[in-house]
């Protein structure tokens, strides 16, 4: 591969570390990254899917934020390096410092990562080697250009993923020094403390974080899907806040599209509750803790937001709101999806590809304690109307509901997560 240099700023033309390809290749080069740019949707999943299976770092597949973020990073480096091929076939092509990779690098810092998991990028690289070759020898049958072809391609791509590390691991370690020098450095530290379960006196943490640990707390995740949307992450704050019958809140930024939130409350509001407090901030998305006291209640409640938002990550749900009483037991099942999908299976029968609103009673019914007009008042429905429907859900189910409702809400409520 040879010795690979700094580029940022430079031109890379003038540390060209390889001849320069003939014309004949360099035609063959572009036309290979032409066709690789309109398949670059599924490449990019590809790469993402072996960067993620090699990371050490499971926060950064499990934090849907930090997920999205890497996917965008691949995106924009897999788009530069084949932008950059095309306009300059087999030539030296710089890092990639497009905003989402600067964005990534920032969010890494704050969660105390580094980019030096080097068998993510050697795994994401072996992907794209091997998607490289296939393309190459579909492209041409004469063995001294498909040669020369390889060669310069193996040149590039080993240079560009080398430079590329180098690049970010510079710009983290920039990003960490001005997060030290930062009025935000010490609440950080503090934090990460607190929620390693470390010990630090609670008079010190509370004067670093300027809130106070003793009685009630709730913890919440609020998160947005895309960066361009980062700038309504307050207003949602302080919505939730209000939500939960609080006057204050601790607020971490966790990373360029996340916040997470602590706010001295003993209830958790219901999901319809902070649903509408959303209403007109499309894309922002909100998991919640249960309510605990004390130095391990604020801890245990960040917790359990954590999980709550990595169910929603693992089932692949668009929910907007979740709590943790909601889906504890699902977060069990879903630590092993297709074990949690046979679950469903065997447990629903024809039930779980039923009518929606078959599924929503039966779930609500179990909730309001086998209460029929309780659950009639939620549906804004007929008591009759819900034990018919009771009725033909006992018709579909493998065992009727009083033999096995607590398995049939959690089946449901899987299912309602997955869905949707």
């Amino acid at each position: 591969m040879g010795e690979t240099g700094s580029v940022p700023g430079g031109s890379p033309e003038s540390e060209e570390l390889w001849p320069p390809p003939r014309d004949e290749v360099a035609a063959l080069m572009r036309a290979v990254a032409e066709r690789f740019l309109q398949a670059s949707p599924e490449i990019v999943d590809e790469l993402l899917a072996a960067s993620q299976r090699g990371t050490r770092y499971r926060a950064i597949v499990e934090d849907p934020v930090l997920a999205e973020g890497d996917r965008r990073m691949n995106k924009a480096s897999l788009m530069h390096w084949l932008t950059a091929t095309i306009h300059s076939p087999g030539r030296r092509v710089p890092p990639c410092v497009e905003p989402e990779v600067l964005a990534f690098a920032r969010d890494l810092v704050r969660r105390g990562m580094h980019i030096d998991d080097l068998g993510s990028w050697r795994a994401a690289q072996r992907v794209a080697w091997r998607l490289w070759i296939d393309a190459c020898f579909a492209a041409t049958d004469d063995r001294d250009d498909l040669r020369e072809l390889l060669e310069v391609s193996a040149y590039s791509i080993a240079t560009y993923v080398d430079d590329s590390i180098s690049v970010l691991s510079a710009r983290i370690d920039a990003e960490r020094q001005d997060l030290a020098r930062g009025a935000q450095a010490e609440r950080h530290a503090t934090l990460q403390l607190l929620l390693e379960g470390a010990p630090i006196k609670r008079a010190r943490a509370e004067a670093q974080l300027g809130y106070a640990l003793t009685g009630d707390h709730v913890a919440a995740i609020v998160w947005v899907d895309g960066i361009e949307r980062a700038h309504r992450l307050e207003a949602a704050a302080e919505r939730v806040m209000r939500a939960c019958g609080a006057g204050r809140r601790l607020t971490l930024v966790a990373s360029t599209a996340a916040l997470w939130l602590w706010m001295p409350a003993a209830r958790t509001p219901a999901v319809a509750e902070i649903e509408r407090e959303l209403t007109d901030l499309p894309g922002v998305r909100v998991t919640l803790g249960r309510p605990a006291k004390d130095l391990e209640g604020f801890r245990r409640s960040h917790l359990d937001a954590a999980a709550t938002q990595r169910v929603l990550a693992r089932l692949g749900s668009v929910r907007a709101v979740a709590r943790y009483e909601d889906v504890q037991l699902v977060s069990v099942l879903a630590s092993d999806l297709t074990q949690a999908e046979q679950f469903v299976a065997d447990t629903l029968g024809d039930l779980a590809t039923a009518d929606t609103q078959l599924r929503e009673t039966v779930l609500t019914y179990v909730s309001e304690r086998f209460n029929a007009s309780s659950a009639a008042e939620r549906l804004f429905t007929h008591r009759n109307t819900v034990e018919r429907r009771l009725a033909r859900a006992d018709q579909l189910l493998p065992l009727p509901l009083a033999q096995n409702a607590p398995s049939v809400a959690a089946a449901l409520m899987l299912v309602q997560l997955r869905d949707g």
